[in-house]
């Protein structure tokens, strides 16, 4: 233990040690804000600066081109801990969900332990995960193999609140079109066939819906296309849904309500109807043995751990995939005030603020620290496992 007790304050002193060069990094990563599968730049630069730790890189794995896995080998090949990446930014708001954080934190993790590498009994992993935001990189990824030899992955998120267990909500995206017939508005409107009406039915069936649901639900929708001139009857409309829930099986028991409203809306009107799902992400699986060990090590720093509310507030994330298969947490640290949305200018300029520094650095630490956990510790490692292999 006084062997494990040095480790970690050799870690979080290389943390420390490095903060000029995270920050500035981090800083870079926001000023070039990239949206999802686009995040060249990013990945770049990324990859090269774990190039310049010693660490042997692989780019454009799994088919992304903008996806990167790294590796550093301890004494031992397992086990093999995974420190998440991800960098993609939102569309017209930049790194409003602090992603310069998450893979910044991730390096900063992976450097403190590369240069102690040669006591560890282990292999020190950074996955470059790309298109978070939308598009479901961390799914790709899974499925090209990428996180294959991996035994427990980790990523640190900005939030308002610092929680190591708190979850995610499952998600399903669908698109949705509506086919009519085009006629003229006022001339004669009885020969036509109005797919936005359809579509706006649609929209009021799934408002119905919504008292319905359990109060883990959420139904949100945009249209996408409502036609071309107001004298025209429109004979196309389209838009997007988004479906979450707390569990998988719910989510998508709420998608197939969905598509009822939609082949409702369709069929009030005379209109077809078509759908296509997207994506989505599974909820996440947090591994309560790992997440113990992390909130712990952040207590050990002065980081106050909150226990997630029962009402907890959620999004969704790809990483929740990636739970499904992988002993995984998904922490959040601190950087703005309570109350403090995600996705939000407010929350993008607190991403480079000097409290986005400071959680910077403790996510960097406490995943390293957490790491030499796994490392060090057979048992717990075998408790990890253990406590996966129930839940899944």
């Amino acid at each position: 233990m006084t062997n494990l007790f040095e480790l970690k304050q050799r870690a979080c002193a290389n943390v420390d040690a490095m903060r000029d060069e995270l920050v500035q990094l981090s800083e870079t990563i926001h000023a070039h804000p990239e949206i999802a599968f686009q995040e060249f730049e990013s990945c770049q630069r990324l990859s090269d600066a774990l190039e310049s730790h010693a660490f042997t890189v692989a780019r454009g794995i799994g088919g992304i081109e903008t996806a990167f896995r790294a590796e550093a080998y301890g004494t031992r090949e397992h086990p093999a801990i995974a420190f998440l990446a991800e960098y993609d930014a939102l569309p017209n708001l930049g790194h409003a969900c602090g992603h310069n954080i998450v893979c910044v934190s991730a390096l900063g993790a992976a450097f403190a332990l590369q240069k102690m590498i040669g006591a560890l009994p282990g292999r020190v992993i950074v996955i470059g995960t790309p298109a978070e935001e939308s598009g479901g990189g961390k799914v790709i990824l899974l499925e090209h193999g990428a996180f294959d030899g991996v035994d427990a992955t980790m990523l640190a998120h900005p939030a308002a609140r610092t929680m190591v267990a708190r979850g995610s909500l499952a998600s399903v995206r669908i698109d949705v079109e509506f086919f009519g017939k085009a006629s003229h508005a006022a001339a004669a409107p009885e020969d036509g066939i109005n797919a936005l009406e359809a579509l706006l039915a649609m929209f009021h069936n799934v408002n119905a819906l919504r008292l319905h649901l359990k109060t883990d639900a959420r139904v949100h929708g945009i249209i996408t296309h409502g036609g071309t001139a107001a004298n025209i009857i429109p004979d196309y409309a389209a838009g997007k849904f988004s479906i979450r829930a707390a569990q998988q099986n719910y989510a998508d028991e709420i998608l197939q309500r969905v598509i009822q409203c939609g082949q409702a809306g369709a069929s009030a009107i005379g209109a077809r109807f078509d759908y296509k799902i997207t994506g989505g992400s599974a909820d996440i699986v947090v591994n309560k043995t790992m997440a113990n060990v992390f909130a712990e090590n952040w207590r050990a720093l002065g980081v106050v751990v909150n226990e997630p509310r029962t009402n907890e507030r959620m999004g969704s994330t790809d990483h929740g995939n990636v739970s499904h298969v992988i002993p995984s947490i998904h922490p959040y640290i601190q950087i703005a005030p309570a109350g403090t949305a995600g996705h939000t200018v407010a929350f993008r300029e607190l991403a480079i603020s000097p409290d986005g520094h400071a959680g910077l650095l403790n996510a960097a630490k406490g995943m390293a620290m957490t790491a030499l956990d796994l490392m060090c510790d057979d048992e717990l490692m075998q408790a990890v496992r253990a406590e996966f292999a129930a839940r899944i």
